[in-house]
């Protein structure tokens, strides 16, 4: 069938590909679903850390308000939620690092990338122990 210029052809059918779920059907797609997704929660514990920051600033008792609502079930629920989610984001984060650094090489070898992961997840930890001791053993001890 030949089709001259300025006729419509009416009969072919335009290919639609199902957009559904195709996240669903590769693991790989349904982890980098749960990984961008993550980021909600994420943005929405930035959230409650801000309005604790805000709390702070507008004095002690408002602090100690914001400190007291943390203890509600939801919101023990919420960081028991974040937890796991802002974990495997980091993680994330630290299985790029390989391909995203520059080659580093050691006596004329390339480190291989589990090196530079390990190395990133240790001294992520390292460095919050340290953050953890400096705020906790240099906080005033509070007299019942």
């Amino acid at each position: 069938m030949t089709v001259g210029p300025g006729q419509a052809v009416s009969n072919v059918k335009a290919f639609v590909r199902p957009m559904g779920s195709w996240w669903l059907r590769n693991p790989f797609y349904r982890w980098y679903m749960v990984r961008e997704s993550s980021c909600i929660v994420i943005t929405a514990y930035a959230a409650v850390l801000l309005c604790g920051l805000l709390r702070l600033a507008q004095g002690r008792l408002a602090f100690d308000a914001w400190r007291e609502s943390l203890a509600s079930p939801w919101a023990v629920g919420f960081h028991l939620v974040a937890l796991p989610l802002v974990t495997y984001h980091a993680w994330t984060w630290f299985k790029v690092m390989p391909k995203t650094l520059p080659f580093i090489s050691i006596a004329g070898h390339r480190l291989a990338d589990r090196t530079i992961v390990v190395s990133g997840v240790v001294a992520a930890i390292a460095a919050s122990i340290l953050v953890f001791l400096a705020v906790f053993l240099n906080a005033p001890r509070v007299s019942p």
